[in-house]
């Protein structure tokens, strides 16, 4: 395999979530919780708009404002004012999905939150924005978020809980906060329960929303540092935030290329990684002259080709990375494209080379 090849990628492994949306992975333990509490989850979801079956995918992405509503809506019909608390207790961080992974490999806590701060936006939610502010004693990672969702405690709650669940994996159980500070105006008598869920002073009535510890934290070491993942993760995360593919047929080929391999390449999957009705994501593509099994038969000719001109991939191997289940199906599909079967396709490239 070419080096050229070997380090490249023509675009993002999977969609990227856009305007409202959030990864889905923020209803983990949600349908457990609920029926805990003698309620259906399924139909808490459909209620605000959110299709149940993005329990079970945690990197699809659903809307935001409608996941901001429905923990509202529990903490109301259940009585609870941390039911965000309570549903944050169910994950971990791994919620932020691969940014984490890309945390837990960096060399110290500061190139940590560098990271965190970074690509938390690209492919977590778009509406989120960080800092890290230091001072002599004290540093304080503050956020904020670039939309009104509305009355959002309950989602401020579990997302602060997650973020402080991560900072304790990159610092370890030595990691002391010293307070947490929201915009929220918490009743006097669940002060101390917050502030037991956080493992730290709680401050409602915030003017920002922000974690604050001891500034020596930044230059301790990450225990799981690991170099090779982490300049990898890190410049495939740089290479899609540069990308801005934000786009309707840009993410289709995006979750195209991350999904052929898998067996689940449909637009019923694709729509639902989106966070979009099937219906509407065929009308989008239909405005643009394209159908699903398009982009799906020119993803496959581009890899197919790419593969063929830079690597020695077994044929079998190339043709259960494009989802066929037959290498002879993918030797029918590259003739049709080509005119050539992909071991003449691969001959000529030789012969070329050759001269």
């Amino acid at each position: 395999m070419s080096e050229a090849f070997f380090y490249s990628l023509e675009g993002p492994l999977d969609t990227v979530p856009v305007g409202l949306q959030i990864r889905a992975a923020n209803l983990a333990g949600f349908g457990d919780l609920v029926r805990g509490l003698g309620a259906d989850p399924r139909e808490l979801l459909e209620r605000h708009g959110i299709d149940p079956r993005a329990m079970r995918d945690p990197d699809a992405y659903i809307d935001s404002k409608g996941l901001v509503q429905l923990m509202e809506h529990c903490s109301r019909a259940f009585n609870d004012p941390l039911f965000g608390l309570r549903l944050g207790e169910f994950q971990d961080p791994d919620t932020f999905g691969a940014i984490a992974t890309l945390c837990r490999s960096a060399s110290s806590f500061r190139e940590a939150l560098a990271c965190f701060i970074d690509y938390i936006p690209v492919v977590h939610c778009p509406l989120v924005a960080m800092e890290l502010v230091e001072g002599p004693e004290l540093a304080e990672l503050r956020w904020r978020v670039q939309s009104d969702p509305g009355a959002a405690d309950q989602a401020s709650y579990k997302g602060t809980l997650m973020t402080m669940k991560l900072l304790r994996q990159l610092a370890g159980r030595s990691f002391k906060p010293r307070y947490v500070g929201l915009r929220i105006d918490a009743r006097q008598k669940d002060l101390p329960e917050i502030a037991r869920f956080f493992g730290c002073e709680f401050r409602p009535r915030a003017e920002v929303s922000v974690i604050a510890f001891p500034s020596a934290v930044l230059d301790q070491p990450v225990a799981s540092a690991n170099r090779l993942l982490f300049r990898l993760l890190g410049g495939y995360f740089e290479r899609v935030r540069n990308a801005s593919r934000q786009g309707i047929v840009e993410r289709v080929e995006d979750y195209v290329r991350g999904s052929l391999s898998s067996g689940k390449c449909s637009i019923e999957h694709c729509a639902g990684k989106m966070g979009i009705p099937v219906r509407t994501l065929q009308a989008s593509l239909s405005g643009h002259g394209l159908r699903f099994s398009e982009i799906v038969e020119r993803q496959r000719r581009e890899l197919a080709e790419s593969c063929l001109q830079a690597s020695e991939v077994a044929l079998d191997e190339l043709a259960a990375m494009l989802g066929y289940s037959e290498q002879s199906s993918f030797g029918r599909a590259f003739k049709r494209w080509t005119g050539s079967t992909p071991q003449g396709y691969r001959r000529r490239l030789e012969l070329r080379k050759a001269a």
